[in-house]
């Protein structure tokens, strides 16, 4: 790493250099993490829903697998269990991941209980 220009090193002191914006700090930084998880979610066999592109939805020996994400959160819900666990695996393997349990509230457009 060098130091930018204007900044020069005088004696044995160490240089420390602070980055302004990070990933996160940038307006971007969003949709290249949606970019990103919908390729895996992709690469995974998981399709976007037609009627809201927040929703992943996969279907394997007439059993399907639901995951809704809302910023950094998702849920995961289904009747294949199996699947299930697969993607919690796939998804721990390409992003940090941290099971919260059970769902325990849900709120959807215009903050209508479902």
């Amino acid at each position: 790493m060098s130091l930018p220009p204007g900044y020069s090193v005088t004696g044995d002191v160490g240089n420390l250099c602070i980055l302004k914006k990070v990933l996160y700090g940038l307006k971007q930084s969003p949709r290249a993490w949606f970019g990103r998880f919908t390729a895996a979610m992709r690469k995974f066999g998981y399709q976007h829903a037609d009627t809201d592109h927040t929703l992943f939805i996969k279907h394997r020996a007439s059993k399907v697998t639901l995951l809704f994400i809302y910023v950094d959160d998702m849920s995961v819900t289904g009747d294949d269990t199996v699947e299930i666990e697969e993607l919690q695996k796939h998804l721990a393997s390409e992003f940090e991941t941290k099971d919260l349990g059970s769902l325990k509230y849900f709120f959807r457009s215009g903050s209508h209980l479902i």
